[in-house]
């Protein structure tokens, strides 16, 4: 959810999606990271799961990106339980990736949960930049945006609960189109003995794009698409020389 300020969901969001969020970078990324050998570059890498998954599989470097300070707050705390020498690998950068001047740094680019909250100028800037940033041979892996609008306001989901003493925690996610793109939105609320104790809301957009749209993107900053390694991401590469 790039864009955002996370004021909100940075309180809740390792105790409600850490676990969920850890296995799928697990399922989704480690294999790639696994082949890295010269640098991997985290777009959006919020409070850290993903960057700690890379730090895992890979011995390269790694460069995380994350413009929100909330979210730079709670990566650092997750940096700090690490051992120095995964720290040693990590270069954050606190600016957006087409501001960050990487140039070749790196064999692979990872953006999680990101692009669908990019508008459609700085999505096409972000493909830019990772064009820029990847070495010859270097793959792009990401999980698309949605390619259409909801038909109304729906409920998305629920997250936790998720029990802190004697407080439960949870959120609701719903989304619902509007003028063109989809509002999410997460309401966080924690209860005790049956009565909520507070309750704070914070909304995302997203932009819907089709996959020829985002193809037709990438090519043009000249990403070849390439078959993904799982069926919930798309993925790209720089041409070798």
């Amino acid at each position: 959810m790039f864009g955002a300020d996370y004021t909100v969901s940075v309180e809740f969001y390792d105790l409600l999606q850490a676990e969920t969020d850890r296995r799928s970078a697990k399922r989704r990324f480690a294999e790639a990271a696994g082949h890295a050998r010269h640098g991997i570059l985290d777009i959006g890498a919020g409070t850290g799961i993903v960057t700690e998954t890379l730090l895992t599989a890979s011995a390269a470097p790694i460069h995380a990106v994350e413009p929100a300070a909330p979210m730079r707050a709670a990566l650092l705390s997750r940096l700090a339980g690490l051992g120095a020498d995964q720290r040693a690998r990590v270069t954050l950068h606190p600016e957006p990736i087409e501001r960050a001047g990487l140039e070749e740094v790196a064999d692979l680019a990872i953006a999680s949960n990101i692009i669908a909250c990019l508008d459609p100028a700085t999505r096409r800037s972000t493909w830019q930049a990772v064009s820029r940033a990847l070495l010859p041979g270097g793959l792009l892996l990401f999980d698309p945006p949605p390619t259409e609008l909801p038909t109304g306001r729906e409920k998305v989901g629920r997250l936790g609960p998720v029990r802190v003493g004697p407080d439960l925690y949870g959120a609701d996610i719903t989304r619902e189109p509007d003028a063109g793109i989809v509002r999410m939105v997460f309401t966080y609320h924690v209860e005790r003995d049956g009565r909520v104790l507070r309750q704070q809301r914070e909304t995302f957009e997203l932009y819907p794009a089709s996959t020829l749209e985002i193809c037709a993107e990438l090519e043009a900053q000249g990403l070849q698409v390439v078959h993904a390694p799982s069926a919930d991401l798309l993925a790209a590469r720089r041409p070798a020389r």
